[in-house]
């Protein structure tokens, strides 16, 4: 049992990652999880709970904690007459599809393994985001029938692999096919609640050998508590930031921020 000095120092962590992930998840629209994802992994470790299995843990409960983001996050947004209902209600089934056969692959996967992706998968949207323009387009309007049907499930699959909401991929989506960043961003958030809530019951029925205490499934019960705890109060100031700035200057600074987490990930599983 780690001391009792070490698990408050890990309690205030959580809490500044909590606070820090709800902020971007309503400004940003990238989903608490690419902050809260590498943050499980230091807690975890740094507690001694390093097992084959960890990583599986810190995506269910990452997954988990933004259940509760995202409906906090869609409610505030349609406030604001922001979340484009007809683009949510197209893409939910195949969003949630893609998010059961994230969670079968995960599940199957082991944590350095599932750390790689992570690594890879962060770089893929740091420079996305970093280097990405506001006026780059695929198309005039949201795709549907075949090209929507392929692009759905991809969203809702690779969104569980980083154990993120809807946001670092619905996002670029909808941005490439002309719909406006606020627009995207508050119904990215509704995005969030299609693939969390699925991958969530899910992982709920994955047993992780070595979990923390109160550990249900593969949800850490605690972490997911001292979580919630910061994104309910801090997602709605996101979203009035989003609605009050040009996030641009942000999504700049966030990009290097998020790439260097990536390679350290990268780092620690392949040197």
């Amino acid at each position: 049992m780690p001391d009792t000095l070490l698990l408050i120092q890990m309690g205030l962590f959580l809490l500044a990652a909590g606070a820090f992930a709800g902020v971007l998840a309503g400004l940003l629209g990238v989903g608490g999880g690419i902050i809260l994802v590498p943050a499980f992994v230091f807690v975890f470790q740094t507690l001694g709970y390093d097992g084959p299995q960890m990583m599986q843990m810190c995506l269910a409960t990452s997954l988990a904690t933004i259940v509760i983001t995202s409906i906090r996050s869609v409610l505030s947004h349609h406030k604001k007459n922001a979340v484009d209902w007809e683009i949510l209600r197209g893409w939910a089934p195949g969003i949630v599809i893609g998010a059961v056969i994230g969670v079968l692959v995960v599940s199957t996967l082991r944590s350095d393994t599932l750390q790689v992706i992570f690594g890879l998968l962060g770089l893929t949207v740091g420079f996305y985001l970093g280097l990405g323009r506001t006026d780059w387009r695929l198309g005039q309007a949201m795709p549907k029938g075949a090209a929507r049907a392929a692009m759905s499930p991809t969203v809702g699959f690779l969104s569980v692999l980083l154990g993120i909401g809807g946001g670092s991929f619905g996002v670029p989506v909808m941005t490439l096919f002309n719909t406006p960043m606020h627009r995207a961003v508050a119904t990215a958030a509704g995005f969030g609640m299609l693939i969390a809530v699925p991958a969530v019951v899910g992982f709920l029925l994955v047993d992780i050998e070595g979990a923390p205490p109160l550990t249900l499934g593969s949800v850490n019960l605690v972490v997911f508590a001292i979580i919630i705890t910061m994104t309910l109060i801090t997602a709605p100031l996101g979203v009035k930031l989003a609605h009050a700035m040009d996030p641009k200057p942000l999504r700049r600074v966030f990009a290097v921020f998020l790439i260097m987490v990536a390679l350290n990930m990268l780092r620690k599983v392949l040197l």
